[in-house]
């Protein structure tokens, strides 16, 4: 039996301001890891306004999307009841910068706290991947926008 094939669009924030950078606290089947905020592309909705919009939703800020910093691409295979899954993610991410809003927390959603994170305490955080990607897009500003630097879990 051959596995299903999916994908999945996203886009996410990578915001560092007084060297501390905007984490949102994902709640997933394996538990609560640290991750960049944002999420899924709603059919023909922009990336620049899907991040701008989960940022929002996940954060309570608003923030303005001040460089494409690159496409992520991960593929994992995914166990399932009936058949395996290739699944396969794109995750536009971009440098942002907060405008507006207070920090507040997700009620209902994918995440269940937003914090601002010391960049020296990141490593000791359980985090996503995708955390340490976004940061070392944002360092090293690759102008394919891919990230030849940390490779996915």
């Amino acid at each position: 039996m051959s596995a299903r094939k999916s994908t999945r669009l996203a886009a996410y924030a990578v915001c560092v301001e007084n060297e501390e950078v905007l984490l949102a606290r994902w709640v997933g089947p394996s538990g609560r890891r640290w991750t960049l905020p944002g999420g899924g592309i709603d059919h023909g909705e922009d990336p620049l306004d899907a991040v701008v919009r989960e940022v929002m939703e996940e954060t309570g800020y608003s923030v303005q999307v001040d460089a494409l910093l690159g496409i992520d691409s991960i593929r994992r295979a995914l166990p399932g009841t009936l058949s395996d899954t290739d699944w396969h993610g794109l995750r536009v991410v971009y440098a942002t910068t907060v405008t507006g809003g207070e920090l507040r927390f997700e009620e209902g959603g994918s995440t269940d706290m937003a914090a601002w994170v010391p960049l020296a305490e990141v490593a000791a955080l359980d985090r996503t991947e995708l955390v340490d990607v976004g940061l070392e897009l944002a360092r090293t500003r690759p102008p394919t926008g891919r990230n030849e630097g940390v490779l996915p879990a």
